[in-house]
């Protein structure tokens, strides 16, 4: 691979600007693909397959007319009357009809004359009922035979009046294919109307899909390049050089962007997708250019000429960069086998910038290196020592050769103390706690979390999370039966702990009569034990309800729905994990021919993703040290997502440092000093890759997604925690102590995996016979 590698390199540099050309027309292609091709990003999280996603299809195909639970795009506002006061007073009545006929004139509002009305009008109150009131008593006591009380709590339970007409809801939904097709008109009359009625003296809060989604800013990839460019700096101790890496990571990026984007075309992209690919993107991108510039500049000292250290640089540590962005595509592609497709999605797209910020730099960096010729690394800044001496420059030691030293001269003490930290980081990880972003744990300042509470605070918390039980009465023939059969399951629901209330409603028995929705609502909010459990005793109930009835129904709505997500999830974890590492393992074992190399990088790695876990449950699950405001369970796809990428870049720097000792050690150095050597080497550019990679991550979490905030978080502390005590401490004492049988590898083993010669040794040996060869000529020239 090195010499394929070097010559790719070598004809790079030597014809620069048609490799230039050639990415310029790579971003054209792609800019317009993305121009011509870009969908709105979807937010939902479903799932094909899980029990809620089967009830809803049920649902779906007995009401047609009836949306998704996640279609719907639409506004909602909870109203509050002033302490002591009451909605049905004339001022407040006045306010909410003007609140009405503000929303009929919301840009694109589906059927605004039918569909907004006053809900005081509309429904009414136990004292001043309304058509809507008096339809559902009459159906309960009609279709089902309830008593007069019996029929009045259910039209309560159903009413958008709380019992003492102090909060309302009301609410319009838009003529819409999504959540981004909302205008910002709309956005603006929405915030009008609130802001009227809040005049009058109500409390005014909104929720729902329509309301505008956080921005995605670009401040966090400004200050992740700001730092990386003041590291690259330090690191190559040159005002040019630094430019380089930074360059092609951003052209990386943008097609990479550009290619996500034009993927929505073909795929429902949640709007994390983007933001998540950038990320990587960048971090990966600016790392690999960083990885071969640095060994183009050692290099340099011993070619004979520049093209030549070009095609050296990417043939060595380009092909480093290769299965180090292997072990990366692989963790984040193989995110296709739990089967979810949103998650794929994610996954594919972080890959797809991988795969683009490798190619990008083993062919664009050596051609902007041609670019520049002598002058990469100009500028020197005299203060600085630059990473690597000339042959002419006496030796001296810097800091890593120093840490190395002592790591390798007491490698037991080295080894206890790493695992002693990061077996403690790892213990608050027993309190991990995992669901999907909702209002209910949404920030306190926001809106949507007051509207929430508003909600919780008058008609009960399990208002705002019901379920919806489909029944499928198709296995009874006879009418009467079938609707005594779905009256007795709404009583046998309303016995199940936690169950506050469950109702048909009108229009929840389909036109044939033989499927019915049940609307249940909890005791409890969505994020509490008991709601979990609700769900799963529901569930329970089922079969023997079909043997007693004849009766068979399913489980849906959005907490349902974000429940089986977040179990399906789970299930999925330890699978992937098997997957991704025993192929990286594979990958390793080729790359290094050794069984043991790749054994402690995956259990360096293990340690790593404990204390990664344990340190973001601490600060943002249980809110230690105050850092977080608003403390609340971790997304339920970020452990699979944030193993996948840390991983991948665990076996980054795991790549990057051990292939320079094992260069040093198949060259003849003895073990121990392989690893001084190898360390020494590498470990300046690692730990200014890893300052980088820290700064990007931490940077995200400037963005107002919470996901992003916490990825963002355990992405920089997991770098801190691999990197540096990990890669650079814990896995050269391991080496050391294990000496020359760290590089033991079965001799049939030996002959089945293929020899990639990541080293670069039969590269050598062809630019030698090439040498020779050209010598030979030039002797029978003279």
């Amino acid at each position: 691979m090195a010499t394929y590698l070097y010559r790719i390199g070598k004809w790079a540099y030597l014809n620069k600007f048609k490799m230039i050309a050639i990415w310029l027309l790579v971003l054209v292609g792609m800019g317009v693909a993305a121009a011509t091709l870009s969908k709105p990003t979807s937010e939902s999280f479903s799932i094909p397959g899980i029990p809620s996603e089967k009830a809803q299809t049920q649902m779906v195909e007995a009401f047609p007319e009836k949306p998704k639970f996640d279609e719907n795009v639409s506004v909602k506002y909870v109203i509050k009357a002033p302490a002591g006061a009451n909605l049905t007073e004339p001022q407040y009545q006045a306010a909410i009809n003007t609140m009405v006929e503000q929303m009929k004139q919301f840009d694109k509002a589906k059927a605004p004359e039918e569909s907004i009305a006053n809900p005081f009008d509309t429904y009414g109150t136990k004292d001043n009922p309304g058509p809507g009131r008096d339809a559902v008593i009459e159906y309960q006591e009609q279709t089902f035979g309830k008593s007069p009380a019996s029929a009045e709590a259910d039209a309560q339970a159903s009413s958008p009046i709380n019992q003492d007409a102090t909060i309302a809801q009301l609410g319009a939904a838009f003529d819409v294919e999504a959540a981004a097709d909302v205008s910002s008109t709309a956005h603006t009359q929405m915030e009008d109307v609130a802001n009227s009625a809040r005049a009058s003296g109500l409390t005014v809060e909104m929720s729902g899909t329509a309301l505008p989604q956080p921005a995605i800013g670009f401040t966090s990839e400004l200050i992740g390049m700001g730092v990386g460019a003041i590291v690259m700096i330090l690191t190559f101790a040159s005002l040019v050089a630094w430019g380089m890496p930074l360059i092609t990571a951003l052209v990386g990026v943008i097609i990479g962007m550009l290619g996500v984007t034009a993927a929505t075309f073909f795929f429902d992209l949640s709007s994390e997708t983007p933001i998540l690919a950038t990320m990587i993107g960048l971090a990966v991108g600016i790392d690999y250019a960083l990885f071969i510039v640095s060994r183009y500049r050692h290099e340099v000292h011993t070619s004979k000429s520049r093209a030549e250290a070009a095609g050296k640089a990417v043939g060595t540590a380009g092909s480093a960069v290769v299965f180090a962005g292997a072990t990366v595509f692989i963790a984040l592609a193989a995110l296709f086998i739990v089967n979810i497709p949103f998650l794929t999605a994610m996954g594919l797209a972080a890959a797809g910038t991988v795969l683009v910020a490798v190619l990008v730099a083993l062919t664009l960096l050596p051609a902007i290196l041609g670019v520049f010729g002598n002058k990469v690394f100009a500028g020197r800044l005299k203060f600085l020592n630059p990473p690597d001496v000339t042959p002419h420059d006496p030796a001296r030691r810097h800091n890593g050769q120093r840490w190395v030293n002592q790591v390798v001269k007491r490698p037991a003490i080295f080894v206890i103390g790493s695992i002693v930290i990061l077996g403690l980081l790892a213990i608050p990880i027993g309190g991990l706690k995992l669901g999907l972003p909702n209002d209910g744990n949404g920030d306190p300042s926001t809106t949507q979390r007051k509207a929430y509470d508003l909600v919780a605070e008058g008609f009960g918390p399990g208002q705002n999370n019901p379920f919806v039980v489909v029944a499928d009465g198709s296995g009874i023939a006879d009418e009467g039966q079938r609707i005594e059969a779905f009256d007795g399951l709404v009583n046998q629901i309303k016995g199940v702990d936690d169950v506050a209330t469950a109702m048909i409603s009108p229009g929840d028995l389909n036109e044939a009569k033989d499927t019915a929705i049940i609307s249940v609502l909890p005791a409890s909010a969505s994020g509490d034990d008991a709601t979990q459990q609700l769900v799963k005793d529901l569930r329970g109930l089922e079969s023997s309800v079909a043997d007693d009835t004849g009766l068979t129904y399913g489980v849906t709505g959005q907490t349902a729905i974000e429940i089986d997500v977040s179990d399906q999830l789970s299930s999925a974890l330890i699978p992937y994990l098997i997957v991704v590492v025993g192929l990286a393992f594979i990958l390793l074992m080729i790359v290094f021919r050794s069984i043991l190399v790749p054994l402690t990088a995956a259990l360096g790695f293990l340690l790593s993703i404990g204390a990664t876990f344990g340190a973001t449950v601490a600060i943002f699950t249980n809110g230690d040290f105050g850092l977080v405001g608003n403390p609340q369970p971790l997304v339920s796809f970020l452990p699979i997502i944030l193993i996948g990428i840390v991983f991948g870049l665990a076996m980054d720097y795991q790549v990057f440092l051990v292939s320079r000792m094992r260069e040093a050690y198949i060259h003849g150095t003895p073990a121990k000093e392989a690893v001084i050597s190898g360390f020494s080497h590498s470990s300046r550019v690692v730990a200014a890759a890893a300052a980088i990679m820290i700064s990007v991550f931490a940077a995200f979490m400037l963005q107002d997604m919470v996901f992003i905030k916490a990825i963002g978080f355990a992405l920089a502390v997991a770098v801190v925690f691999d990197a540096f005590i990990v890669r650079m401490t814990l896995i050269p004492a391991v080496l050391a102590m294990l000496g020359d049988k760290a590089w033991w590898l079965p001799k049939w083993l030996d002959k089945i995996l293929p020899n990639v010669d990541i080293e670069g040794e039969k590269l050598n040996k062809t630019l030698a016979a090439e040498q020779e060869a050209s010598d030979e000529r030039e002797a029978l020239k003279v």
